[in-house]
């Protein structure tokens, strides 16, 4: 999607105007996430930042002029300082009683939502690439920039700013509680689909319809109460290292629409390579979409190769 920023402006209305100065349009292919770089004038401070339009995370998928310039615009009515001090309480009462020693020292470093290099300003051997990752599932709103200049380390570098979007703006990933997980792996046999084997090592449970698909209508509450016949339509077990490699095969297929392949054997028991014409890319209707891809269901796609090759 190419987006004309005249059109992002002219769309910001008279309301907004000498307010909000669109600077430029990004993407961060990594994280299948995009953003406009703005400039917010308020009464006695500017805030350089960026915005997210595409925005799995926060289910927010703007796709025209008009709907990214609403996205920014409520992030300005956000982030005018007149709201900062109510937003700061909700996020220290939100970290109270939480035991994040690692997470919640970085969230501390990010709450003046200013932009933070990942080289040097979170601490060494903090991993923050994961701690980032836990901020944004717990519901708060964060932008990167790949290739931002940093003051201190004298070149381009990866950095995050949070924004103070109220969380419950934002989030729309489902969890499930310490009791749901673990009978989850043992309605699923502690079994590691990918290495089709008993795991070795922790698996993860992994919901067969990707994150990456899903709008703000899709996810649902994990009920500790479950059946195992949905635990089993619903999940599937594999350690981090794979279900990090779906979740890029799967970010992949978003952008590019190339379903993705797994031992890369391109064999779909579904739809072809392509994604199929007619399906949306978002919301509870796209999982028809993933149906066939062997990421989607790594057992059943490796059953239909079998069928496939002894008929």
């Amino acid at each position: 999607m190419e987006l004309e920023l005249d059109e992002i402006t002219k769309n910001s209305g008279k309301n907004y105007a000498g307010k909000i100065t669109i600077l430029e349009t990004y993407k961060h292919s990594k994280a299948s996430e995009a953003y406009v770089r703005v400039e917010f004038q308020y009464d006695k401070e500017v805030w350089k930042g960026s915005v997210p339009y595409d925005y799995p995370r926060g289910s927010v998928h703007a796709e025209t002029a008009k709907e990214v310039a609403e996205v920014v615009q409520n992030a300005y009515d956000y982030q005018h300082p007149e709201k900062k001090k109510g937003w700061v309480k909700d996020a220290e009462d939100f970290w109270k009683g939480k035991n994040a020693k690692v997470t919640g020292p970085i969230f501390k470093v990010l709450m003046d939502s200013e932009w933070k290099c990942t080289r040097h300003a979170f601490g060494a051997g903090t991993n923050p690439a994961r701690r980032i990752q836990d901020i944004k599932d717990m519901g708060f709103t964060l932008a990167t920039d790949p290739n931002r200049e940093c003051k201190v380390c004298k070149q381009k570098t990866l950095h995050h700013v949070l924004l103070r979007i109220p969380m419950g703006a934002s989030r729309k990933y489902e969890t499930w509680s310490p009791a749901l997980r673990k009978k989850i792996i043992q309605v699923l046999g502690n079994w590691d689909v990918y290495e089709n084997r008993k795991a070795k090592s922790a698996v993860l449970p992994d919901h067969k319809f990707p994150e990456a698909r899903w709008d703000e209508h899709t996810s649902e509450e994990n009920r500790d109460s479950m059946t195992d016949d949905e635990i089993k339509d619903k999940f599937q077990l594999m350690d981090n290292r794979r279900n990090e490699q779906k979740r890029e095969a799967c970010r992949n297929c978003v952008q590019s629409g190339i379903r993705g392949t797994v031992y890369g054997i391109k064999f779909y028991y579904k739809h072809g390579e392509m994604w199929p014409e007619g399906i949306p890319k978002r919301g509870k209707e796209a999982e028809e979409g993933c149906r066939g891809c062997g990421w989607y269901d790594i057992a059943k796609w490796r059953e239909k190769i079998r069928q496939w090759l002894d008929p």
